[in-house]
């Protein structure tokens, strides 16, 4: 369970801090159920969600020396973009991929689509609309948790990666 003041990964929302712990019945006929009210750090509202809700995935936001490894990853992860015309397949690939719900995978899907669209601007094509909003999304996860692990900006995350690719480079 976690405490009040924790910062965890909510589902698609992202990363948001529990602000309280209440009990509260939702019927006359329900027993009273532990909820957690969550505080997005990157979106407006409140969610409240049960403690033992199981359809809606929460884990704790990863440390800093873990962002920092998997920051240091990144020259050995091969990005290849996903390519298929048919867009409900294209579209299962990427949920599939966001329902990991681990920054690695977050990761691999943002220089994959990052790739493709690098191919598709060189070749004078348009990017697509799905491919756009996935890697958006993607992004959008990735450094708001990142963000939190390394006590920065969320806007700061890519030129802190940037540089520290820099370091890394340097030093080989």
């Amino acid at each position: 369970m976690y405490q009040t003041g924790d910062l965890i990964l909510y589902g698609g929302t992202g990363v948001c801090r529990v602000t309280d712990i209440i009990s509260k019945k939702t019927g006359r006929a329900e027993p009273e159920r532990m909820y957690y009210v969550l505080a997005p750090l990157y979106q407006t509202g409140t969610i409240t969600t049960p403690v033992d809700n199981t359809k809606v995935f929460t884990r704790p936001v990863i440390t800093k020396d873990e962002a920092m490894d998997l920051i240091d990853q990144i020259p050995n992860i091969r990005a290849e973009a996903y390519h298929n015309q048919n867009l409900q397949q294209l579209e299962n690939h990427y949920r599939t991929e966001m329902e990991e719900h681990d920054c690695l995978s977050l990761l691999r899907l943002t220089m994959s689509t990052y790739q493709k669209k690098v191919e598709r601007e060189r070749k004078k094509l348009k990017f697509g609309a799905v491919d756009r909003r996935y890697m958006e999304r993607a992004e959008d996860l990735l450094y708001g948790e990142l963000a939190v692990a390394l006590g920065i900006a969320r806007e700061n995350v890519q030129d802190f990666i940037a540089q520290r690719l820099q370091t890394i480079a340097a030093v080989e």
